[in-house]
């Protein structure tokens, strides 16, 4: 039977394939720009006839029409991998809980404790000649979701940017069960980023002069890591090389600027090699047939062995706070969980495995509060029950506005005053009362 022949056999409506989905089951809504929309749509309508249905997905670039069932919390629960604003609320709601797991570990995770998803739905763009989906910029864990499914579902959306890859970046027509074609409108995109703040200017400035020629670069998600990026591009470096989890507008603007070549890379030179992407509809027109691009399984992009491999690698994220240990919360407010671990912690030690490779962690020294009070993102301790990301002898560069401090290796009075010095002034008397009293501070050390 030929390819274009199992397509119309397989070929169903949006509510057929929702059919599918019952009480008790465990299915898999894809990532970020693919997350099921059509069949999203139908399955909603059903929703209020099913109880314990639970959904894997993360990183919502739109609200689920599930949410928006009346009680969602009696029908259905959400497991995210990462979590933004929706899935919060979620969480608040009662029926959104966040996945503990170092994003580099998920393929294996769904191969050797899952084994079995009873239904996986995603986006995918139109099939090929020989038979494949591509995953569009959302390569990330879906080959091994389609390994586990029972039943996979694609939607075939023609405005899927198509992210060239090795097999972990396509869904073979085998391993489809059924397939739904969409209305075709444009996938899930960002606004553009605002543009940077002074604190951000400032704390770029001191990221980018520690950066040679011929780097391979990661950043992650936020304002600042692409207030480096854009300053970067701005910049006099050359034959950069990018390795990142995330591809953001950044890498476009460093692309367009001519500093990216990857002549330097140790593996996948010339190609610009990530795990999923989420950006302004100009990045995935850059994206899009892209023969400089490889999209690739998160397992493969982010195991801090292979990018230990890469020499000169710099890795940039940024965290929520931090303390005189030189522990780094990045993804909690307390209890409250605001992303996840992501894959910081395997660039963090990638990094510095690497030959030459640095690796910062980034913020603003201070941020208001609700009733617009300012507080110190360097604490003494950090607030109970918030979750630490980055343990602290993996820690290396620390930089807000007032400084880039290298905390490999310190002892602790030595780190406790390196961290104080990159606090707001109005906050380092207190801070350091409070690292004298837990016995990290010296009567030599500068006040």
């Amino acid at each position: 039977m030929s390819y274009q022949d199992q397509y119309r056999q397989k070929l169903v409506s949006a509510a057929q394939a929702a059919a599918v989905v019952k009480s008790g089951d465990w299915v898999d809504y894809s990532w970020t720009a693919t997350t099921s929309r059509a069949v999203d749509k139908e399955l909603a309508k059903r929703m209020p006839d099913l109880y314990d249905v639970n959904f894997y997905g993360g990183i919502l670039m739109h609200e689920p029409e599930i949410f928006k069932i009346e009680d969602p919390a009696a029908h259905l629960t959400w497991n995210s991998w990462h979590m933004g604003g929706i899935e919060r609320k979620a969480c608040t709601k009662g029926y959104g809980f966040y996945n503990a797991l170092k994003y580099s570990e998920l393929p294996r995770w769904y191969l050797e404790n899952i084994r079995s998803i009873d239904v996986a739905i995603m986006q995918v763009g139109p099939m090929d000649d020989k038979g494949f989906f591509n995953c569009g910029p959302s390569a990330s864990h879906t080959y091994a979701v389609v390994q586990t499914a029972k039943k996979v579902i694609v939607e075939v959306n023609e405005s899927m940017p198509i992210c060239l890859g090795d097999r972990t970046a396509y869904v073979h027509i085998d391993d489809v069960d059924m397939i739904v074609e969409t209305d075709n409108a444009p996938i899930d995109a960002m606004p553009p980023s605002k543009p940077g703040t002074e604190v951000d200017k400032a704390v770029a400035e001191l990221v980018v002069k520690e950066i040679p020629d011929g780097a391979c670069l990661q950043l992650g998600i936020g304002g600042m890591p692409n207030t480096i990026g854009k300053m970067i591009a701005e910049s006099d470096l050359k034959d950069l090389g990018i390795h990142t989890e995330m591809y953001v507008d950044a890498f476009v603007d460093i692309a367009e600027a001519g500093k990216i070549t990857g002549a330097h890379k140790n593996i996948d030179r010339g190609l610009q090699t990530f795990a999923f992407g989420a950006g302004t509809k100009k990045m995935y027109d850059y994206l899009d047939k892209n023969p400089e691009i490889k999209s690739a399984s998160v397992d493969y992009v982010n195991h801090y062995y292979r990018v230990a491999a890469l020499d000169n690698f710099i890795s940039i994220n940024n965290a929520v706070d931090m303390d005189l240990f030189g522990q780094i919360n990045a993804e909690s407010s307390g209890t409250k969980q605001i992303s996840g671990a992501g894959g910081q912690l395997d660039f963090v030690l990638g990094a510095y495995g690497s030959n030459g490779g640095k690796t910062f962690i980034c913020m603003s020294s201070t941020f208001k509060n609700k009733d617009g009070s300012l507080a110190s993102r360097i604490r003494p301790t950090l607030a109970p029950g918030s979750i630490v990301t980055d343990t602290r002898p993996n820690v290396m560069y620390v930089v807000t506005e007032y400084g880039c401090r290298n905390l490999k290796g310190l002892s602790s009075w030595q780190r406790a005053e390196a961290i104080i010095s990159l606090a707001h002034p109005d906050f380092r008397d207190e801070l350091i009362q409070e690292a004298e009293k837990m016995h990290i501070w010296k009567r030599s050390n500068k006040r």
